[in-house]
């Protein structure tokens, strides 16, 4: 990004604090008559955010579509705050950036190929291929990015804090640092990174500016020592950067860029609270009928095509096929939820998952028994459902940041789960010791853990699960946001 020159801006804003992301705290709606309805997010980056007692932060993001555009459009600068629309005591400044550099910047770029390295996704004998096409998509990217920048430079009170979100944002530090240098910038990737051989799939120069754009920041984070440690390998790799891998730092350029670990939790009073609430016992009740007095394993993922769903299937139908005293005795409750259907890659993997598990359903079931219930809407008064009803938890991701339902599930589950989990999941950090540990490319060794999972005792099954779900509430969402908060001074 050298090519791209900015004076530093010396007026100023009044935030003391500034969060900024893709997806903001509210989206909207656009009804028949024009009106416009603001629905509130969830998740821990609104979770975190509501630890701030200061009415001044202030959360940026992009407007995700039309009716989001509208409503940023309508209010000064994109300040929600300041247009009626209550956002629940926050400071909101919704971006409307042009749809086509949206599009680009956030299907093109962030999802399309930063999202497939950073997951080892690519199908390498015919993808990635980086053309002219990808070279628009990038400057979409560097566009959208230098957006975010401009809008947290002109937001920041002299020395504000800026707490930079995902890969979406990855330029960004660098930009805002040339336009405000008094400024403490952090940066949080939520994805795992990539090794530096994966990495260097990258155009050279490409490689070379993601990184450069999170060496921006005083601070980058990440959710496993593994990640920032695969973060600081490929700076050395691209860059030639000099790296502390026992101080976590890494120095370019001059400059130097602490690395922080911080284990995203769940957040166990929402969870519990919420799973008992009448319109999930409702559902409870329904899936209780569904599922008799058989066990029940139980996966909970977006259509995503890291989280593996394929490959539990082909797994639960080896345990089925091979263990024959399971059938009739186990239903498999798969809740797999659309994610990204405006890319085709992601579309054909929804159609995989409902193809496999009809012939499941083909070869196994009988007049009282339906060995899968599928789910593939969203639901999550039903997914709560689910948690609880849980004998085993199954979360296999090919790879993953962190993955929040391996550490949800032990949290809400009435009797106690067993959870069978991917050693590529970020949270197998923490808990794969009291988790039964699965390579996620085998099918057999799966579908054994499954059977082992299920044949746990029960006495054993509840032990892991008090020390899972103390393991997965150790950091929840506000004090994850607090200590990143914390650790920029």
């Amino acid at each position: 990004m050298a090519d791209l020159a900015f004076e530093p801006q010396q007026q100023s804003g009044a935030a003391p604090i500034l969060v900024a992301s893709n997806r903001g705290p509210v989206s909207f709606s656009s009804e028949d008559d024009g009106t416009l309805t603001l629905r509130r997010g969830g998740g821990g980056l609104v979770s975190g955010l509501s630890a701030i007692d200061d009415p001044t932060a202030v959360w940026v993001c992009a407007a995700l579509g039309d009716a989001d555009r509208q409503a940023a459009r309508q209010a000064p600068d994109g300040r929600l705050d300041r247009a009626g629309h209550d956002v629940g005591g926050q400071a909101v400044r919704m971006l409307d950036i042009e749809p086509g550099t949206f599009a680009r910047a956030y299907n093109g770029i962030a999802n399309s190929t930063l999202w497939f390295v950073h997951h080892l996704l690519y199908d390498t004998p015919v993808s990635p291929v980086f053309d002219d096409r990808f070279r628009r998509e990038w400057e979409s990217y560097v566009a959208y990015n230098t957006a975010f920048a401009e809008a947290l430079a002109a937001e920041a009170a002299p020395g504000a804090a800026v707490l930079v979100q995902d890969y979406h944002l990855s330029l960004a530090p660098e930009l805002l640092r040339a336009l405000r240098p008094d400024l403490r910038i952090g940066h949080f990737s939520h994805t795992p990174w990539a090794p530096p051989e994966y990495y260097r799939l990258l155009p050279d120069d490409v490689a070379a500016a993601v990184l450069t754009g999170i060496l921006g920041a005083d601070r980058a984070g990440f959710l496993t020592e593994r990640w920032a440690l695969a973060f600081a390998d490929c700076c050395a790799a691209v860059l030639g950067a000099e790296v502390d891998r026992a101080a976590l730092t890494v120095t370019h350029a001059g400059r130097t860029t602490r690395l922080g670990v911080h284990g995203l939790g769940a957040d166990a009073d929402f969870l519990r609270e919420r799973a008992h609430r009448p319109d999930v016992d409702a559902r409870l009740a329904a899936l209780r009928e569904s599922v008799g007095d058989r066990r029940t394993i139980v996966r909970v993922d977006r259509t995503e095509l890291s989280k593996n769903i394929v490959r539990g299937l082909l797994a639960y139908r080896h345990l089925l096929r091979t263990r024959p005293e399971w059938r009739d005795r186990v239903v498999h409750i798969a809740f797999a939820y659309p994610s990204r259907h405006d890319l085709p890659e992601y579309r054909e993997y929804t159609a995989a998952v409902q193809r496999i598990a009809q012939e499941i359903d083909d070869e196994f079931s009988t007049p009282d028994w339906q060995p899968l219930i599928l789910h593939v809407n969203d639901d999550f008064p039903r997914s709560l459902a689910a948690y609880r009803l849980a004998d085993v938890a199954l979360v296999n991701p090919i790879r993953d940041g962190m993955n929040l339902v391996a550490k949800e599930v032990p949290v809400v589950s009435d009797a106690g789960c067993a959870l069978v989990l991917s050693r590529e999941a970020g949270a197998h950090a923490e808990l794969g010791e009291d988790a039964v540990t699965v390579n996620p490319y085998d099918v057999v060794e799966t579908a054994e853990a499954l059977h082992r999972a299920l044949t746990m005792p029960d006495g054993e099954r509840a032990d892991r699960c008090k020390r899972l779900a103390a393991a997965a509430t150790a950091l929840p969402p506000q004090q994850w946001f607090l200590d990143q908060l914390n650790a920029l001074g």
